[in-house]
């Protein structure tokens, strides 16, 4: 079976550009950008792509997994709907994608194959027009969900050089709740200047843009695009996966009252030994099992009080809970944001709680 290779082209239609994201995870729009790369637009028998489990697991962010951790990855992209609008102002709604398969080839090698739903194949296949076309590496070290759709959104109008939106159509797009960033400071801080530095540093294309106010509120934003000149760096889909090597962490030591991060060669059975729980060993896992088990604890129950509950969020829970860890390692300087805590863990784990309470764009 042959991995992921190359500079992969993406080939979108504009109704499929334009259709509400707040349904689906980074991973799993990263995920579907692969998928848009890897099929023939103008052969619907590529519609079933195959991937490597490995590069499956390093695709969606979750490092070491059993079966049944991938088995609510792969539930999860059939879960995810799409509304087409019909001229009557009603709607149809369908699945992306119609069955998963997981299992090993000839040679024994595990592997993830997806095929498309046929209600959504005419979003994906034989289309000639109102479409546009980028080149995968752009999107795949953008950091967040509004990152990707922005640059997404930004490219289909690459040609025309501007784009007008309203404000409530622009957080449509994205994902983003009419009731989030109410404020136009923090949408502009959180949203538009944060895209506009992650464009400019990782694709093709830069942008500026003018809020439109209309009375005393902000209703829209004029975006003009232009050519990145300054970017040359062009990531090849297998350099990205090689990039992102899974988690595999045990160890042999048991839990002292001083708490220190598990060793990188830690089996799963331990990590539950000294987690005391198996979910809670897998959610400690996205941090690298940084935090004690008390702390992973209160993150743990964080993300069951924003609503990320059941057995079928475990992996959406270890997925948000990643984006901020690696929001966290990303940052040049870590911040003590409580000067009182001497522990760094502890500080990193204060961080972490701030980055949620300060509504990064850790949506599920």
């Amino acid at each position: 079976m042959a991995k992921l290779r190359g500079t992969e082209l993406v080939e979108k239609r504009n109704v499929l550009n334009e259709l509400k994201a707040n349904n689906m995870t980074l991973q799993e729009i990263r995920f579907f950008s692969i998928y848009l790369s890897k099929i023939n637009a103008r052969d619907i028998s590529t519609r079933k792509v195959k991937f490597p489990l490995s590069d499956f697991q390093k695709i969606m962010d979750l490092g070491r997994m059993n079966i049944q951790h991938i088995k609510q990855a792969t539930d999860g992209l059939l879960t995810k709907l799409v509304h087409i609008k019909n001229e009557r102002g009603g709607y149809s709604a369908f699945q992306l994608f119609k069955e998963c398969t997981v299992d090993q080839d000839e040679n024994g090698a595990w592997y993830v194959e997806i095929d498309a739903h046929d209600k959504a194949l005419p979003l994906m296949f034989e289309f000639k027009e109102y479409y546009f076309t980028y080149e995968l590496w752009n999107v795949l070290t953008l950091a967040s969900k509004n990152q990707v759709r922005m640059y997404e959104i930004l490219k289909q109008y690459e040609f025309i050089g501007k784009c007008h939106v309203s404000l409530e159509e622009l957080k449509n797009f994205l994902g983003i709740e009419s009731k989030e960033y109410p404020r136009w400071d923090n949408f502009k801080t959180y949203v538009l200047d944060s895209c506009q530095k992650a464009l400019a540093e990782h694709t093709d294309i830069t942008f500026t843009y003018e809020p439109i106010r209309t009375g005393h509120k902000f209703t829209a934003v004029m975006f003009f695009i232009r050519k990145n000149e300054n970017y040359v760096d062009h990531l090849k889909l297998d350099d990205y996966i090689q990039r992102k090597k899974p988690i595999e962490v045990t160890v042999k030591a048991e839990l002292s009252e001083v708490w220190t991060p598990l060793d990188r060669d830690t089996d799963d059975e331990t990590a539950e030994a000294i987690y005391g729980d198996e979910n809670l060993a897998f959610l400690a896992g996205a941090c690298d099992y940084e935090f004690s088990p008390q702390e992973t604890r209160v993150l743990f129950d964080y993300l069951l009080a924003i609503g990320l509950v059941g057995r079928n969020n475990e992996v959406e829970r270890y997925k948000l809970l990643r984006q901020a860890y690696n929001k966290l390692n990303a940052m040049p300087n870590i911040p003590q944001r409580d000067s009182a805590e001497s522990n760094v863990h502890n500080r990193r784990f204060g961080l972490i709680k701030w980055l949620f309470e300060d509504k990064y764009d850790f949506k599920i």
